[in-house]
């Protein structure tokens, strides 16, 4: 598997690369100088199961702000700079983990070369990050169009750079909004290099079209043996990029832990909120430290034994439901008490 012959790499407390388990990213999308929000912003995608945070440096008072920032929060924290090297800079002597560069926007060879220097002296890794949005001009002529082939030949134009000035503390980057783009990016460099790989599909859209997009790009990709970090890019709340990243590695068997929910579609039996109560459940169930199967089931006529293979369950009727274990009913419960009578059952789980 691809993913267990990476290179081992050490991101302030976590490591990844070399068969670790794979790790959750997100971004921010406060104002990095504001600290107080960007810090709030952060506990709550901590508390979600973010493993490693990223935030914009645009700014000389962004630079310095990683330095509070450092301060309040125990997650790894990634400087994403863009054009100015200085950032880059500024950045890792104020404590970011990792940066994030595309050093075809940096600049010169010397600019560039200064901010290896420093990675170097402090040993921050560097992610080298390539878009599809920003392919240099004679790699889209050479592929008559934006590719694959053209994204990772930049990825590792830019990683033979890095190389060329002594530094091999990498993470390599490549993403697209064409999920089948992405995918054949992906299998092409994992055979080309060795650096650890940060996965994700850029630009994937809103909360529906992003998750799908996500899913399908992300699942295929790691169901190859490919990738050791991944970000779900949503135009949302980050939280919900955690959600699903933790959905998907679950799915795939590469993460245990977590109650999973499974739901029925609804039909013209179901005398419940179905659809309000499922997602209740499903906020509900973040917190508790479990690794079970709970069912939400709209009508008790298929309930119980579409349920069978949850751990625990619930039915809804018309004012009630059922609580079932195992497949077995428990109890009838009145339809306003199902919500709590549930989350007892799982606080007090045996």
């Amino acid at each position: 598997m691809y993913r267990d012959k990476t290179k081992v790499i050490r991101i302030g407390n976590q490591i990844i690369g070399g068969g670790n388990r794979i790790l959750i990213q997100s971004m921010t999308n406060t104002r990095t100088e504001n600290v107080k929000d960007t810090v709030e912003q952060i506990h709550r995608l901590e508390a979600a199961g973010c493993e490693i945070i990223r935030a914009t440096v645009p700014t000389m008072e962004a630079a310095l702000a990683i330095k509070e920032i450092k301060k309040e929060i125990t997650i790894p924290l990634v400087a994403d700079i863009h054009f100015d090297y200085k950032m880059a800079i500024a950045a890792m002597e104020n404590g970011a983990d990792k940066i994030r560069i595309n050093p075809g926007n940096i600049g010169t060879r010397e600019k560039v070369k200064s901010v290896v220097d420093v990675a170097r002296g402090l040993g921050v890794p560097i992610r080298i990050g390539v878009n599809s949005g920003s392919l240099e001009k004679h790699l889209i002529e050479k592929y008559k169009g934006v590719s694959a082939q053209g994204l990772v030949e930049s990825a590792l134009d830019k990683v033979a750079l890095v190389e060329d000035l002594g530094y091999d503390n990498l993470v390599i980057s490549i993403k697209s909004s064409d999920v089948l783009m992405c995918i054949k990016a992906h299998e092409l460099l994992a055979d080309q290099t060795d650096y650890p790989l940060h996965i994700g599909i850029t630009e994937a859209g809103t909360i529906i079209s992003g998750n799908i997009k996500s899913a399908l790009g992300l699942g295929i990709i790691l169901h190859q043996g490919i990738g050791d970090t991944i970000r779900v890019s949503l135009t949302g709340d980050p939280v919900e990029e955690i959600k699903s990243a933790k959905l998907i590695l679950r799915t795939l068997g590469l993460r245990k832990g977590g109650i999973e929910v499974i739901s029925c579609p609804t039909c013209g039996r179901t005398k419940i909120d179905l659809i309000s109560l499922a997602n209740q459940v499903e906020n509900m169930v973040q917190d508790i430290p479990l690794d079970l199967k709970v069912a939400v089931m709209g009508c008790v006529v298929n309930g119980p034994g579409e349920a069978r293979e949850a751990d625990i369950g619930i039915a809804g009727g018309d004012g009630e439901g059922l609580l079932i274990k195992h497949g077995e009913v428990i109890r009838k419960v009145p339809e306003s008490e199902l919500l709590d009578v549930l989350r007892e059952e799982l606080l007090n789980w045996k």
